[in-house]
């Protein structure tokens, strides 16, 4: 391969990797110069790569949808039956899939024409798609694409969301970083109007949209960190701290990632920190590891432990 076909596919490659990039960026990225960078432009254009080019503040190289699917990619059918399976692909449990699935889909959309994105959206609307254990509400992958490339490209966001507490509210966002759990997925994102930090629902916002508007990152938390201790703790009444009398690599074994924090105490103990609304309901949970635990906080769940172990007791007494 040439060194310059191959900067050629280094610009697509940098092109798809972002919305815009500046001139002065892309020769810096490539190590030559603006006029190089024109003329690989002109020949992704006559390889049918709709690349567009703006001038002013904000402006720069972009690269768009055309009138007809680029060459050296996919036929048309192929497109549609990618993304169709792309699409299945980003909504899925399956570990590690689901976030990939969204980056090929968004790279695939952006160069997607219209007609074949409505032949995608007539397929997708067609189908159902089976799932077992508790329904989850599913993400439309409009909302995740459009969330994907706001958190890569730091653009502000505008939602409306329904909180666990069923209270609706519109939110102005700067969205960070994406987080699946396999059933769910969770935005990390700082809150405008609330001047602090956030992990939304997915499945609970509506009317997403980007404004085109960019803002300077902050020094945001870890975001499955974050999303973790959100999840198992703050939407719920009652949050429990118990300490279990097993390595802490034991019990994160033992319960769902997503669903506790797990902190060493000491090299044969570890505390755990989950929630529920109803104490009594947490207690089953909480001695599923199958490991001597003690609540240690709150006064409630502490209660229902013993009123669960009492009935247990009287249930396990000979008659």
């Amino acid at each position: 391969m040439s060194e310059t076909t191959s900067r050629v596919l280094q610009l697509l490659g940098l092109l798809q990797s972002r919305r815009v990039w500046s001139g002065e960026e892309l020769a810096e990225r490539l190590g030559v110069t603006g006029r190089s960078v024109r003329r690989d432009v002109d020949r992704l254009r006559d390889l049918g790569y709709p690349v567009h080019a703006s001038k002013g503040h904000g402006g720069g190289y972009q690269l768009g949808a055309g009138a007809a699917l680029p060459p050296l990619l996919l036929d048309p059918e192929e497109a549609v039956a990618m993304a169709v399976c792309l699409r299945v692909a980003a909504g899925g449990s399956v570990a590690g899939v689901g976030e990939s699935a969204l980056r090929a889909l968004s790279k695939l959309d952006q160069v997607m024409p219209a007609r074949l994105r409505s032949q995608v959206s007539a397929v997708h609307d067609a189908t159902v798609t089976l799932t077992f254990g508790h329904p989850d509400t599913p993400v439309e992958p409009d909302v995740l694409m459009t969330l994907a490339r706001a958190c890569r490209d730091h653009e502000h966001v505008t939602a409306g969301y329904v909180d666990i507490r069923g209270n609706a509210t519109a939110r102005r966002l700067e969205p960070y970083q994406l987080v699946t759990t396999g059933r769910r997925w969770y935005l990390l994102t700082y809150d405008r109007d609330r001047q602090d930090w956030r992990s939304l629902r997915l499945d609970r916002m509506s009317d997403v949209r980007a404004l085109g508007s960019t803002f300077t990152p902050r020094d945001a938390p870890d975001a499955a960190s974050y999303v973790r201790r959100a999840i198992s703790s703050s939407p719920y009444r009652y949050v429990a701290r118990v300490r279990y009398q097993a390595a802490q690599e034991v019990l994160a074994a033992r319960f769902p990632a997503a669903s506790v924090q797990v902190e060493p105490d000491g090299p044969d103990a570890c505390i755990v920190t989950t929630g529920a609304d109803d104490p009594e309901r947490m207690v089953p949970w909480l001695a599923m590891p199958g490991v001597e635990f003690e609540v240690l906080e709150p006064p409630e769940v502490v209660e229902a432990v013993a009123s669960v172990a009492e009935r247990l007791r009287r249930a396990a007494a000979p008659r």
